[in-house]
């Protein structure tokens, strides 16, 4: 493998029903970032069908080029057609770094593609950035230290601690990155990229599925990702039956509720509602963290919120160090009474 032949920095621009995906506007974001660094350009990779009218909304952020793959075996996400039109894409184009949605497709659509093209992948991350790797060269072996690399940061072992990875010597440097993670770029409207139609030839083989029915699921309650005001609880919090003071709380701002890992272990919230870096990376506009003490596995899914308040009764709890406002106190008194001030400012109005 000539590495030298590898160029750019590569989006799966996920859709779904024929509308791009939030992740995918993310990762341009990074990819944007990424390309400057390298001083390359931004290629998005759009696999569907009838899909080809949405190449000018992934110009609007960020793309400067868009390969279409639109075939009728595209319609549907199927693991082995999609699997082999981006392995195509990659093998033909030979990109330097290959970025996909840590999403229910993308978890599958990666792993599968990377062995297809011989290549690692970093799941999951929650961090990218051009480095050195080794990150420190080591005495008397500087010069295998190697520059521009992808470092790709990731949670392990349960969320315990964190890897930095990089695959230096295959191409391309290929990572699936969790959703909410990236900011995505303001779109610049009637930006124009290059639009490259590109199909490989689909020939179905036994590794291909048939779909005979696709029953879409109406969710209970909207994505915490979405959420402008979230109201957090942790294991402080103290059962599942003393989220009801959050919820009250949550209704009279307009917000969500939303917990820390210990409570979904503990089996009072479902894994939905969960942030960290084993649940969902967050951005509201006010985040309120009860009851949490402020590990960094939980803080790295919500310290980009526009306002932090956390309430404790540990003066100590990490949480304080990255929270805007603090109360020290017992969350069975502070919680009520906060929520019954906030509904009579609001009767007021």
């Amino acid at each position: 493998m000539s590495l030298e032949e590898y160029k750019g920095v590569y989006v799966f621009a996920q859709q779904v029903d024929n509308q791009i995906s939030g992740i995918s506007f993310e990762l341009l974001g990074k990819a944007k970032e990424l390309a400057g660094t390298l001083n390359e350009e931004v290629t998005a990779v759009l696999i569907g069908s009838g899909i080809r009218a949405l190449a000018d909304e992934l110009a609007e952020y960020g793309a400067d080029r868009v390969i279409v793959v639109d075939d009728p075996e595209l319609e549907v996400y199927r693991t082995e057609p999609y699997a082999h039109a981006l392995a195509s894409v990659i093998n033909k184009y030979k990109p330097e770094i290959m970025l996909v949605g840590a999403t229910a497709i993308g978890r599958d659509l990666g792993p599968t593609v990377s062995a297809r093209v011989a290549t690692g992948l970093t799941a999951d991350c929650t961090k990218l950035e051009i480095g050195d790797f080794p990150l420190n060269a080591i005495p008397g072996r500087e010069a295998e230290q190697k520059h521009n690399q992808l470092l790709m940061t990731r949670p392990a072992f349960g969320g315990n601690t964190i890897a930095t990875i990089a695959c230096p010597d295959n191409r391309p440097q290929m990572a699936t990155v969790r959703p909410g993670v990236m900011q995505k770029l303001e779109p610049i409207k009637g930006a124009k990229a290059v639009i490259e139609d590109y199909n490989p030839g689909f020939t179905p083989n036994n590794r291909y599925v048939t779909i005979k029915e696709v029953v879409k699921a109406v969710a209970d309650a909207a994505d915490i990702m979405d959420a402008k005001i979230l109201v957090s609880g942790g294991r402080g919090v103290g059962s599942a039956e003393n989220f009801k003071m959050l919820e009250e709380l949550a209704d009279v701002l307009g917000g969500q509720v939303s917990c820390s890992r210990a409570v979904v272990d503990s089996g009072w919230k479902p894994k939905d509602l969960q942030v960290g870096q084993t649940g969902k990376t967050v951005r509201p506009q006010v985040y309120f963290a009860i009851g949490i003490s402020g590990a960094i596995q939980h803080v790295a899914g919500m310290e980009e919120s526009d306002l932090i308040i956390a309430i404790n009764k540990d003066e100590d709890a990490p949480i304080f160090d990255v929270a805007d406002y603090g109360i020290v106190g017992d969350l069975n008194k502070i919680v009520p009474q906060l929520t019954e001030k906030l509904k009579a400012v609001i009767a007021s109005k």
